[in-house]
């Protein structure tokens, strides 16, 4: 993760970490084994951050910008958006210290993982997918997949 990158999830994460203590507290929807983690962000190519965000009550896919100009659907908005050849509705957000970001509903509520590992294995094998993988010729030559 590169230098710009990490204040941003660490201020995600904060963020999400706050509002399951305060707006969540208490609410029956909560997985009590599950606890809010930013998994596997990296840049992609559009000027956003790409990763998943799993809390005790959602998992969700996050556009994080890097860059001001980055073109995101506004709060109370929603956007398609094609990510490794398949489509996501990703709606607006905003929150105090992290700022403009959009997020893609992936699971909630989220009784159905048995623990935190599953749920970050979980969003692991979806980032997987979702990603170019680079060709072995490809990547002996430092290109990927879709160049070679």
């Amino acid at each position: 993760m590169s230098p710009l990158l990490a204040p941003r999830v660490q201020a995600l994460e904060a963020r999400f970490r706050h509002i399951a203590m305060t707006r969540m507290a208490g609410v029956a929807l909560l997985h009590p084994a599950l606890q809010v983690q930013a998994v596997d962000f990296a840049e992609a190519a559009d000027g956003c951050a790409l990763g998943v965000l799993v809390t005790p009550w959602f998992m969700n896919l996050v556009r994080l910008p890097q860059v001001p100009e980055t073109t995101l659907p506004l709060p109370s908005s929603a956007d398609d958006y094609a990510i490794g050849g398949w489509t996501f509705r990703f709606h607006g957000q905003s929150e105090p210290g992290v700022g403009l970001f959009a997020a893609a509903s992936l699971v909630s509520p989220m009784h159905g993982f048995a623990d935190q590992a599953a749920a970050v294995a979980t969003a692991r094998a979806l980032l997987e997918r979702l990603r170019p993988r680079p060709a072995r010729r490809g990547f002996l030559f430092g290109r990927s997949e879709a160049a070679a």
